[in-house]
């Protein structure tokens, strides 16, 4: 039997020399563990305490009250972070796409495909109803009537989109007419703008992968050129992470300086910042972890331990899409996820699955209504989850992206979109948990799929030694008759002894 060793909850094969390697940590010092442990986790502090002392610095400089030019400058670090993470997104997700599809033969692709798409669908689902629970429960919009817009002086956000145009839109993405145009623009309501359309190019990889695996050996050489490519890409992501502590630190701190009057804002919508916080506690604390417990058994929080960085850079930047180089690297690196599996999920998880999109979306939805004093039916209610379940697979993985699918869900229900700036007036604090809990319903979705594909295997190399047992003793029982036969029949023995060699040749 070969040993296995754990990586975050993930069965590993073991060798010899991690073996060795045991022994030798189990020997060490304390202080040789510790100073091991600094090592091993060096990005990870680095990146929290990114994190920390921006809240600090943004505090600091908040009170020197800087002009825009200067806030311009304080950004700065924060703005380059942003740049070089989106800049690595389009070779990350087409390269990664093209070589886990054709890594993976079509059945096993479409059986995880299958997985993943349910994964996604019941998760986002139950999101959907813990939002539109918990809004009932909290009530956010009830006695905040007289709350508008204009006491909090924020500008109106008017949208002009049909509820069936936003599908329409969903279609139109998923094919681009102009693959180039797809890396820079996506399609609403038949005209192009700017925002990188994933989902095309999500869809376009996918099937470009698939049928460079039929090709056979003509596609070989386009597949090694996409792997490298790849292999490259994420040479390119190890070196920007050493970069993320340093432009979170700016990027925390230039949002802090930048916010306007926090303490109107908290007062007048704390109840609903409070219940989307609560909820993607609730989704990222409780839910998922039980769903990827169900499924493998074994720790979800030993998995997730693996994954602080992405998380913390998920916190920061408020993008899914930002985060996917860092959540690629740690998925493979720290928790052992396969990485045909990891670069075929991932990039799909983060364009399709909003988990806390979904949450937000549907207590903001009932949060306008509250406050519009508008009762909300049994029908209205089941509009809400089925919308905000289908328009946060269309939502863009970007800061703020969330708010324009929350006027799709209000058109549906029939309620006024004039109150959306109240939602964008806060999106900066309630987008943070957002991003984690989507980043993290990802990352969860690729630990399944890797156990469920290695349970797999197992069967399938159980099977095989099955059919080599069963072949074996075929064989004896073969070769056992056939001496048998030499012994008793002089007659086979005489015609072996004789055999020409031109006989003995034809025979072979």
């Amino acid at each position: 039997m070969e040993k296995k060793s754990e990586i975050n909850g993930h069965a590993m094969p073991s060798s010899a020399s991690t073996d060795r390697m045991l022994e030798q940590s189990a020997q060490k010092s304390p202080r040789d563990k510790v100073l091991a442990f600094l090592k091993r986790n060096l990005l990870v502090i680095l990146t929290v305490s990114g994190v920390l002392v921006g809240v600090g610095l943004g505090m600091m400089v908040r009170n020197m009250h800087l002009t825009r030019a200067q806030m311009t400058y304080f950004a700065f670090p924060g703005e380059m972070l942003l740049r070089m993470l989106k800049m690595i997104i389009l070779p990350l997700v087409v390269c990664s796409l093209i070589s886990g599809a054709a890594s993976l033969d079509t059945r096993s692709l479409g059986k995880l495909g299958g997985i993943a798409v349910s994964y996604f669908l019941v998760t986002t689902l139950i999101a959907s109803g813990i939002g539109v629970a918990l809004a009932f429960i909290i009530k956010p919009g009830v006695g905040a009537g007289a709350l508008n817009t204009n006491n909090l002086g924020l500008e109106s956000v008017t949208t002009n989109k049909e509820t069936t145009d936003s599908f329409l839109d969903l279609a139109r993405n998923l094919f681009p007419a102009n693959l180039v145009a797809a890396a820079f623009r996506s399609v609403p309501v038949g005209t192009d703008t700017d925002g990188m359309n994933i989902l095309g190019l999500v869809l376009f990889a996918m099937v470009f992968g698939v049928a460079l695996r039929k090709l056979g050996d003509e596609g070989e050489e386009l597949i090694r050129f996409f792997n490298a490519f790849n292999e490259a890409t994420m040479v390119l992501v190890s070196w920007i992470m050493w970069y993320v502590p340093f432009g979170i630190m700016f990027l925390v701190g230039s949002k802090i300086v930048e916010m306007e009057d926090v303490v109107l804002l908290v007062t007048s919508l704390g109840k609903y910042i409070f219940a989307s916080i609560l909820g993607h506690i609730i989704h990222g604390g409780i839910v998922l972890p039980l769903i990827y417990f169900g499924f493998t058994r074994k720790n979800p929080f030993s998995f997730l331990s693996g994954l602080i960085t992405p998380f913390t850079t998920a916190f920061a930047t408020c993008s899914s899409s930002a985060t996917l180089p860092s959540m690629i690297k740690c998925v493979e690196e720290n928790n052992g996820v396969d990485k045909r599996i990891s670069r075929f999920i991932l990039p799909i998880g983060a364009t399709v699955n909003m988990d806390g999109a979904a949450i937000f979306q549907c207590i903001a939805a009932v949060f306008i209504a509250q406050l519009n004093n508008a009762e909300l039916n049994a029908g209205q209610i089941f509009t809400i989850l089925v919308t905000a379940t289908a328009s946060s697979v269309g939502a863009a993985g970007i800061p703020a992206g969330g708010i324009i699918t929350i006027a799709i869900i209000l058109e549906a229900i029939g309620l006024p979109t004039n109150d959306l700036s109240l939602m964008l007036a806060v999106d900066w604090i309630v987008d943070r948990t957002t991003t984690v809990v989507n980043v993290e319903g990802d990352a969860l979705g690729a630990g399944i799929l890797h156990h469920i594909n290695q349970q797999e295997m197992k069967k399938q190399q159980q099977q095989g030694k099955q059919e080599d047992e069963e072949l074996a003793e075929v064989r004896v029982e073969a070769v056992a008759n056939v001496q048998a036969e030499e012994e008793t029949s002089p007659l086979v023995t005489h015609q072996t002894k004789e055999a020409t060699p031109e006989a003995i040749e034809s025979v072979l």
